[in-house]
């Protein structure tokens, strides 16, 4: 789950920037905020925050409780590198300070466990949202030269990687979503029945 640090008033957070401010922000705000970042700083992550991200993904909820994933951090610059040629938008990868590639069982088994990956990649975003740290998902087109790269076992897949990193412009973090990028809610979603 997100670090959230009690600030007096239960559901309420404070959320760590780079800058080391301390904003209140609650999880609907996190969500409301969010963006893909691509383009990152120099910065190191620090371990700490890097294992606060896993462990949000680690907490998220999946099908009968298998959580049936596995997470690899890449920081090394070479890897990451590599990794960025493994999709047609993976390109941030290489100017990430981190990545997680999230291996799963073969997704061909059972829907579900692409959903139970995208829990798991959801948390850990808003959790590195929380902390000042930007994201992407990636899609590895390539899932073999990832397992050649990574050296994981034939039982796993690599289908989805985060790329991670402080923003190259920190006013990302702070800046009021423009309007206009998301669909409106009744284009969305029914009730009771399709067109509702």
């Amino acid at each position: 789950m997100p670090s959230f640090t009690s600030s007096g008033r239960e559901g309420e957070s404070k959320i760590h920037r780079a800058d080391a401010r301390e904003i209140p922000m609650e999880v609907s705000q996190v969500i409301k905020m969010k963006r893909a970042v691509r383009e990152f700083s120099d910065e190191p992550i620090p371990e700490e925050q890097l294992a606060q991200v896993i462990n949000a993904g680690r907490r998220a909820q999946s099908a009968k409780n298998r959580q049936a994933w596995h997470f690899i951090v890449v920081r090394d610059r070479e890897i990451l590198a590599e990794l960025s040629q493994l999709g047609r938008f993976a390109k941030q990868l290489a100017g990430a300070a981190a990545a997680i590639v999230i291996l799963t069982p073969d997704p061909a088994e059972r829907w579900s466990i692409m959903f139970d990956a995208g829990q798991a990649a959801a948390y850990m975003q808003l959790t590195a949202w929380d902390l000042g740290i930007g994201s992407c998902p990636v899609t590895l087109y390539e899932p073999e030269r990832a397992r050649d790269l990574l050296g994981f076992p034939a039982d796993l897949h690599a289908r989805a990687v985060l790329s991670l990193g402080y923003p190259e412009d920190s006013s990302t973090l702070t800046a009021t979503p423009h309007a206009g990028g998301r669909k409106s809610l009744s284009e969305v979603s029914s009730y009771e029945r399709w067109g509702s």
